[in-house]
């Protein structure tokens, strides 16, 4: 690509092998890969949406309906496609929940936005009215919430998380299980409660069904004793947390030892077997009787420790480690020399018990017991891995919902609610911004459109049943939803559909910032790639030239 200068020579600006794409050409390629996204993830939406079975290049299955996990699963190409997976990604950081909805309201704001482009309203105008109606829409949100302040709610909260997963009809034996796994682990600064959802370990086992998933106040680590011998269970326990190995240094560059003689063998042999002795002398010595340990455990710790009555687990993750630590309220040791008793953690009890087919260790009775664990249990590893994605939406939107203390209704309520008083206040803005905010509040439609969809009903009726309830002077007309069961238009309250009011918000954010950008790009420069690993050609993601987007 280049410029001609006159009738002389052209100038190479770009190198060889560029793709570029230009103006409106830009804008559409963008706009069809992101709502390519937001198609992919639609049918998933809502209680009766769709599950999506994905299978990866080593043949490994994945069975869900969680927005972020499809996302994040999916090999996307397309680079406006990956900033619409961001928003998913981002979204699940921030709430846990509302991945799918996240997506395809910023799939539908590229949609209607296309259309102003094509009648002439420039992009940035269209951009600038998004993010009045996103700043608009959050307010009404934050007029139509209400207080998050008793286990019931919490309760309900947790449960519309995990409608349309895979629980079946465990899903109230779940949400109380989450609801008390949470409030054990909420802290206080000041007036404020702060939820670390990382101290709520969650364990799989397959086997059982899910109704033998169980919440352990204490830690539940996925590894048994490393020998026989040693103890089933210690009471109050003294526990040493150890990151470093039970095992003789290896030097750091290749060191060969000669030795001519039996009786020098014997004795290097004898000095060996000292100081692994020693290791366990000085666990010992510290008022130690259970022993994590990060790293490897040679077999002679582990006769020594048995003997000693110890018990031990190695080869920890990190994660477990930390957690480890904080509720039995010890220090990670790097090194075994400077261990002290004022570095151990106490329980009352660790003891090794048979979960399915495998021992696992369990310590009850912490100190701090602001980490607990959840075992959860399932009939095959796609279930189990299902439900486990269930309650880490369950959890996340617990804690944010005790964090905030808001919550709104759901079942398509708080969208209807502002789609209509936007278009209100678009006609108090506007100018060509107006055109913006209009197509804004059109946008906000799809979520109880899809719903419906998903749900084999037909959306126009149930969306002006909406409309007419929403139009109705009364205190419960924001609560007003689709009941996906009946098929009409019922008060979400009533029927338990509740949603944190961070989740909403940060959905109108993020769908509109990323829209916004998405909108501002006229130009696409792409580099020639080079051929991607296993020989396959490199070159232009699908969809940057005239062809619509491939996603895999």
């Amino acid at each position: 690509m280049g410029y001609s200068l006159g009738q002389g020579q052209p100038i190479i600006v770009l190198k060889e092998g560029t793709e570029r794409t230009k103006k409106r050409e830009a804008q559409s390629n963008n706009i069809a890969a992101a709502r390519a996204i937001a198609d992919a993830v639609r049918t998933t939406l809502g209680p009766k949406g769709m599950d999506k079975m994905l299978v990866d290049s080593l043949g490994d299955v994945v069975i869900t309906n969680d927005g972020v996990t499809i996302l994040k699963e999916i090999d996307v190409q397309h680079p406006a496609a990956k900033m619409i997976v961001e928003v998913a990604k981002t979204q699940d950081a921030e709430c846990g929940d509302g991945t799918t909805t996240s997506v395809v309201v910023a799939g539908e704001l590229l949609k209607k936005a296309e259309a102003l482009i094509e009648q002439n309203v420039h992009p940035t105008i269209i951009a600038n009215g998004y993010r009045l109606a996103a700043t608009e829409a959050v307010k009404i949100l934050e007029k139509i919430a209400f207080n998050a302040n008793s286990d019931e709610i919490l309760k309900k909260v947790s449960k519309t998380a995990m409608i349309g997963k895979s629980v079946g009809d465990s899903r109230d034996y779940l949400a109380d299980l989450c609801v008390d796994a949470v409030k054990s682990v909420v802290e206080k600064r000041g007036n404020d409660s702060i939820v670390n959802i990382d101290n709520i370990k969650v364990e799989t086992k397959t086997g059982g069904s899910i109704k033998d998933t169980e919440l352990i106040n204490g830690l539940a680590i996925d590894k048994e004793k490393v020998h026989p011998r040693m103890p089933k269970s210690v009471s109050n326990a003294k526990i040493a947390i150890i990151s470093s190995p039970f095992e003789i240094k290896k030097t750091e560059v290749e060191a060969k030892i000669q030795i001519r003689d039996p009786a020098s063998m014997q004795a290097f042999l004898d000095e060996e077997e000292r100081t692994l002795k020693d290791m366990v002398e000085k666990v010992k010595s510290a008022g130690a009787n259970v022993v994590f340990c990060q790293k490897g455990m040679d077999d002679l710790v582990q006769h020594y420790m048995a003997k000693s009555g110890i018990y031990a687990c190695r080869r920890l993750k990190e994660s477990d480690m930390d957690k480890i630590a904080k509720a039995t309220g010890g220090n990670v040791v790097g090194n075994i020399d400077s261990l002290t008793k004022a570095d151990l953690g106490t329980a009352s009890l660790v003891e090794e018990k048979k979960i399915g087919e495998e021992n696992m260790t369990f310590i009850t009775g912490c100190k701090n017991p602001k980490a607990v664990s959840v075992i959860v249990r399932g009939g095959t590893e796609h279930v189990v891995a299902e439900v486990e994605r269930a309650l880490h939406d369950a959890l996340r939107v617990i804690g944010v919902a005790i964090e905030d203390g808001k919550v709104v209704a759901g079942g398509g309520a708080p969208e209807i609610e502002m789609s209509m008083k936007l278009a209100a206040y678009a006609s108090s803005v506007g100018g060509r911004e107006q055109l913006a905010i209009e197509a804004f509040a059109e946008a906000l439609e799809v979520i109880p459109w899809a719903l419906s969809e998903n749900a084999g009903l037909d959306p126009i009726d149930l969306v002006i049943q909406l409309k007419t309830a929403h139009e109705k002077k009364t205190k419960t007309a924001s609560y007003m939803g689709i009941d996906l069961d009946e098929g009409k238009v019922v008060n979400m309250y009533d029927l338990n559909i509740l949603e944190p009011l961070r989740v909403k918000t940060q959905i109108i954010e993020s769908a509109t910032e990323v829209a916004a950008m998405i909108l501002r790009i006229d130009d696409v420069i792409a580099s020639k790639q080079g051929p991607a690993p296993g020989g396959a050609p490199g070159g232009m993601p699908p969809g940057m030239g005239g062809m619509p987007p491939g996603m895999m």
